[in-house]
């Protein structure tokens, strides 16, 4: 690496398999929803395996028609992680509705299903996990808690493309699950997302409101196989992916594997070389017989042995040139959790000591080996800087 070289954080992975498909499209004179966003769904709902995928403009729009499938309501509760991004709290807030926020894991990321069950009330609705950086959550207990309360089980799986649990694919398990398609995702259409489930009435009730709650195939409507009479049946959303963005989906879609494998590859690269550095905490891995998406790597300090914080760490990274980010501010840090709701720091011992700790590495498609040096040497002269001397016994 060169002294003014700098790794981002992400590159997005783009050839000339999506710029042909976009031409195409443009080529055709039709831009919107069409019959390439309906290849598009046919082909995700063929890879994950469910029944139904409808195509969204984003990860937040598949969770919010989740949620109005189920028949969310005024004053509801809903079952979310604190430590997410905002997006999978903030869609309960639409429908009039509670997010509860939960703690995570001791020593992990994902929901703990014994913090959530110790939050429900007569007015909980439903359980949303979250597949954070890609590691599954065990489902198992999570649907056994859901079983006992009569929740609804929706996974947010924008970070888990492709990842499965106990032999299924994510995408497969629960009534619903939305994925995202953001610039950063393992695929990405720049904005988009994609609700799965292999229920007839929630996919129907989706595609229905996903598009101003305009009867069955509203998008035909300026073709010769529509008609320009129609009806409104409820008061929609206008969530619908354009055949542009599709477009670069389809291509996105036959790279997946491969995208998996190399985030793969590089998440055992980290492993392996981070291995015996005891001032730092390798990701979990998931519960067994589950497969990574290894959407993020999330390396934790152990400031108890270092002479620096998390936030000094990230410093000295950019300052060699490495980008970084962390994954997630807990919900109930920020302004509007704790107006709203009352929450405050310390609610969530779990989640505070990850992020405190946390830093998420470069991870991506097309990160070169010498990159992945290069950010590993650099940690490690980071830690053997900045390692506290060890007082010897008496």
């Amino acid at each position: 690496m060169t002294q003014n070289s700098y790794i981002p954080f992400h590159v997005p992975s783009i050839g000339q398999e999506e710029m042909a498909a976009v031409e195409k499209v443009l080529r055709s004179g039709w831009l919107t929803t069409g019959p390439v966003t309906i290849e598009f769904e046919k082909e995700f709902a063929n890879y994950i395996g469910c029944k139904h995928a409808l195509a969204v403009n984003s990860g937040t729009s598949a969770l919010q028609l989740a949620l109005d499938a189920i028949g969310l309501q005024r004053g509801d509760e809903v079952l979310v992680p604190t430590n997410t991004f905002t997006a999978t709290a903030e869609v309960v807030t639409y429908f009039g509705a509670k997010p509860v926020l939960c703690d995570s894991l001791p020593g992990a990321f994902n929901i703990s299903p014994v913090d959530a069950e110790k939050r429900i009330t007569s007015k909980t609705k439903a359980i949303i996990p979250v597949h954070l950086a890609g590691e599954p959550c065990d489902m198992a207990p999570i649907q056994a808690l859901a079983d006992r309360h009569g929740l609804h089980v929706i996974e947010d799986a924008a970070h888990a493309l492709p990842a499965s649990v106990g032999g299924k694919r994510v995408g497969t398990i629960s009534e619903l699950t939305a994925f995202s398609f953001y610039a950063t995702k393992t695929i990405t259409t720049g904005e988009g997302g994609m609700l799965t489930t292999d229920n007839d009435a929630f996919a129907e009730r989706a595609a229905l409101m996903r598009l101003h709650g305009i009867g069955r195939d509203a998008w035909k409507r300026y073709t010769r196989a529509g008609s320009w009479a129609y009806q409104v049946i409820q008061a929609g959303y206008k969530f619908n992916l354009p055949d542009i963005l599709s477009a670069v989906g389809l291509a996105q879609l036959g790279k997946c594997d491969d995208f998996g494998n190399q985030r793969s590859a590089i998440a055992r690269l980290y492993q392996e070389r981070f291995a015996g550095v005891e001032e730092v905490e390798l990701p979990p891995t998931g519960p067994g017989n589950s497969e990574h998406a290894w959407h993020l790597f999330i390396l934790r300090i152990k400031p108890e042995l270092l002479e620096l914080n998390r936030d000094t760490f990230i410093e000295h990274l950019k300052e060699a040139g490495i980008g970084t980010s962390v994954h997630f501010i807990p919900l109930h840090r920020h302004p509007f959790y704790q107006e709203e709701y009352g929450y405050g720091p310390g609610d969530f011992p779990h989640a505070e000591d990850t992020f405190s700790r946390c830093v998420s590495l470069p991870i991506y498609p097309g990160l070169s080996i010498e990159s992945v040096d290069f950010v590993v040497q650099t940690v490690k002269q980071i830690v053997h800087t900045n390692r506290k001397a060890k007082v010897a016994a008496v």
